[in-house]
């Protein structure tokens, strides 16, 4: 079994056309050596407090028992010589008294370890060894099968398969319809959140890179960690973001991750990250949401929380920045409330409240003055930043909609056409929308067979700008060009002529096992009306 939990889009020539193979130099493998020796140590104290609480539980043996073991040591023993009189019978066949002797061939001579050495390939001292150089042609295979082309995405994908957790790195082929995976980077945890990042992290900015391509993870543990999406087969992320991070790291100190102060702090997190958001005007900083019911602000210069905020108290599922003030940080949690703080002054905030447990929060990119919120009860609002309630229940939004039966868990809003937004669910649906004049209308409804859907997320830039990449429960990634569907041509027309008539619909990806797809599925409701191709698709017009 597995799933893809979370997934993001790195829009096109960022990438490095020719991404580096990692290789360890002495300096790299002193930094490994030292995470090494701190995981080893917290594997220690974690087997001696086991040891010691199964000391403590067992107590002590009565003297009876130990009698009756020493007698059955010593029943062993008294049998054992007799055993190893006929192990020694077994063993002489292979003369292990004379293992190490030379033997002798036909001719007298010795036989030594290389046998006979005129016989072996040699070359001249200023020649290059033929065993271990790499000739030309795979060199040039190998290179072409790691390039990316400047009008390639790719699209990251946290996935955990067989109780393995990984980041699979996807290179998108928009021209060619294809969807291949590049590479994978190895997670210590299930991934809940990627954020891309530019600002270079780590070695990278000790290199002096002014620019980079760097991905943030957040999982299950509470540290954060910063991937060098231009290397392959990377061992060690290039930062660490909290307890066993920076100082760590550079000092070769112990984590101490299982040091008895548990408590939520303001230099690290001390639970699962559930959200990350970068901030795109002040590149160096990341911001984080945690369990632990605070929210993080990470300098990625020096990988340190710079500020902690407790506006929630309850688990910050959902963070993104305001667009063009960006000083401004919306948050949503599970205690049913959603706050818009301006960093440099946290103490004066706005919060509003919903019903059920928040899922996502995100401004709206074409008017921030407004922003969506979604629920685990199958809710979408939004909400008049300028129209702050007097207390988080008199909070009312400018339109809600009963989007889906189950939890509204992934929601994007597309980046070329105002008002055009998705939405996904864990009742396996993933729906589009017209919000046109604030009046809420479903374009199209489908099942695109990746189980209870966990992430959808439109591609960044405007020449693909339709591309929606959707993942789910059954762990594959279905890239749907959402501008071939008649529906939404005729939906969106008005808007962007360009969807001027009919075309083929296209849908990239791999599809899943069909074991796992007929247990995934059984008993879906459905919803809509089927089309030829058993998708379901609704127009109202």
């Amino acid at each position: 079994m597995s799933m893809i939990t979370t997934s993001a889009w790195v829009r096109r020539g960022v990438a490095a056309q020719f991404p580096t193979k990692y290789e360890i130099d002495e300096e790299e493998m002193n930094r490994i050596s030292k995470l090494a020796r701190m995981q080893l140590e917290d594997a220690r104290e974690d087997l001696s407090a086991a040891q010691d609480r199964t000391n403590d539980d067992a107590g002590k043996k009565d003297e009876d028992a130990m009698d009756e073991d020493d007698a059955e040591e010593k029943g062993r023993k008294k049998g054992a010589g007799g055993k190893k009189a006929d192990d020694d019978d077994e063993l002489k066949e292979y003369d292990l008294d004379h293992y190490d002797s030379d033997e002798v061939d036909e001719d007298g001579e010795k036989i030594t370890m290389f046998g006979n050495v005129k016989s072996l390939a040699y070359h001249e001292p200023n020649e290059e060894d033929p065993y271990l150089v790499v000739p030309e042609d795979d060199e040039d295979d190998e290179r072409e099968e790691l390039q990316i082309l400047p009008s390639d995405n790719l699209l990251l994908a946290g996935k955990v398969e067989d109780e393995v957790a990984h980041l699979e790195v996807y290179v998108y082929e928009d021209e060619a319809d294809n969807l291949y995976v590049h590479h994978d980077i190895m997670l210590p945890a299930i991934p809940l959140c990627l954020e891309w990042v530019d600002f270079p992290v780590g070695k990278a900015a000790e290199e002096g890179r002014a620019t980079g391509n760097f991905v943030a993870v957040g999982t299950m543990e509470p540290d954060i960690e910063v991937w060098d999406l231009d290397m392959v087969d990377c061992m060690y992320p290039n930062a660490i973001l909290g307890q066993g991070g920076a100082d760590a790291e550079a000092n070769g100190k112990k984590s101490k991750k299982k040091s008895k102060k548990t408590k939520a702090n303001d230099d690290f997190h001390v639970d699962s990250v559930l959200a990350l958001s970068a901030n795109q005007q002040h590149r160096n900083l990341l911001a984080s949401g945690s369990a632990d019911r605070t929210v993080k602000l990470w300098d990625l210069n020096t990988a340190k929380a710079a500020k902690s905020y407790s506006h929630h108290t309850d688990k910050v599922c959902s963070l993104d920045w305001h667009p063009k003030e960006s000083t401004v940080l919306l948050s949503g949690s599970y205690d049913r409330t959603i706050v818009a703080a301006d960093m440099r002054a946290p103490d004066s905030k706005a919060r509003w409240g919903v019903d059920a447990d928040v899922e996502t929060v995100r401004w709206d990119i074409h008017d921030p003055n407004y922003f969506y919120v979604t629920t685990d009860s199958g809710m979408v609002y939004r909400y008049d930043v300028r129209n702050v309630p007097a207390t988080p229940k008199a909070s009312k939004p400018v339109w809600s909609l009963q989007a889906h039966d189950s939890s509204v868990s992934s929601f994007d809003i597309n980046p070329a056409i105002p008002g055009f937004l998705v939405t996904g669910s864990t009742d396996k649906q993933v729906k589009l929308w017209d919000i046109e004049n604030d009046k809420p209308r479903m374009v199209v409804s489908r099942k695109l067979e990746v189980g209870r859907v966990f992430s959808t997320t439109f591609a960044p830039d405007s020449e693909v700008g339709f591309r929606l990449a959707v993942a789910g429960s059954k762990g594959v990634v279905q890239v749907w060009d959402t501008s071939t569907n008649g529906a939404v041509r005729r939906a969106f027309v008005s808007r962007m002529p360009s969807l001027e008539g009919e075309v083929k619909e296209r849908m990239v990806g791999m599809q899943p096992d069909q074991d796992e797809s007929d247990d995934d599925d059984a008993g879906a409701p459905d919803t809509g009306a089927a089309d030829a191709d058993g998708w379901e698709s609704m127009d109202e017009d």
